[in-house]
């Protein structure tokens, strides 16, 4: 399914006016269901669904192993996906009860998300050594990837990878469906995340955290700021968080002695 779209615009620049055609991403509205019943509907990028899906299931407790799906059926035109899955606990199927919309995740938006999720994940106590030039390293290699946002300006970015790589990328105009494709992708693979870290251009939200500390991934570097939330959690979970990585600067908020 195409990703982005022309539309015609009128470029204004020093005074001269000019129609032009331009680039504009997809939004797509996407609805999971599980076992037939409708669960959510997501706006996004209609790429990388099925990788989406998975992060998403994980990562609002529906899942708690990739053995637990079955079958996943992407509808026409891809505006659905039915995700069969054995029935676990009579909660599981409380969670069905009533539907939400997630927006983009760039403004207010409806969610699972509680930060009591933050009490049930438990301290990461494993480091992942890394250098200031790694980081630049990585972070040169993660921006080339970037084809859709030099392409529309109009997405967030998020890879999964090691110190010495970038394993998953994804883009999608929300930075939390960005970070859930590439954290399907680990599931779908069968990746053990404690040695992988976690790179985006989006603000770091305590939600985009908590996502992280669920996989007990034990660093996350980002292009952008943090919350104050999500430097508070990184503290009390053992989460390295690395923001403002442009160029050879960058900004270090937590385990300050392990660089």
């Amino acid at each position: 399914m195409e990703v982005k779209k022309q539309v015609e615009i009128l470029k204004i620049k020093g005074g001269v006016n000019e129609y032009l055609k331009d680039d504009v991403i997809v939004e797509h509205p996407f609805t999971i269901f599980i076992n037939d019943k409708e669960l959510v509907t997501i706006l996004c990028t209609p790429r990388d669904l099925k990788e989406l899906t998975v992060g998403f299931l994980f990562s609002e407790n529906y899942i708690d192993d990739i053995n637990e799906i079955k079958a996943m059926d992407i509808g026409e035109g891809c505006k659905t996906i039915n995700v069969i899955v054995k029935e676990r606990t009579q909660t599981l199927r409380d969670k069905y009860r009533g539907r939400r919309t997630i927006t983009s995740g760039c403004g207010k938006n409806t969610s699972f998300y509680n930060i009591v999720d933050s009490k049930t994940s438990m301290k990461i106590t494993k480091r992942l050594p890394i250098s200031p030039s790694s980081v630049v390293q990585l972070m040169g290699e993660f921006n080339k990837l970037s084809v859709l946002f030099k392409e529309t300006g109009g997405v967030h970015s998020c890879g999964l990878g090691r110190v010495d790589g970038i394993l998953f990328y994804a883009e999608d105009i929300g930075r939390h469906n960005a970070l859930d494709k590439v954290l399907g992708s680990g599931h779908l693979s069968g990746l053990s995340f404690e040695d992988t870290l976690v790179l985006s251009t989006g603000r770091i939200s305590s939600e985009m955290l908590i996502k992280a500390a669920k996989r007990k991934i034990p660093l996350i570097i980002s292009r952008s700021a943090p919350t104050s939330l999500a430097v508070e959690l990184a503290k009390e979970l053992g989460i390295s968080l690395i923001g403002f990585a442009r160029g050879n600067k960058m900004n270090i908020y937590n385990n300050f002695s392990e660089y």
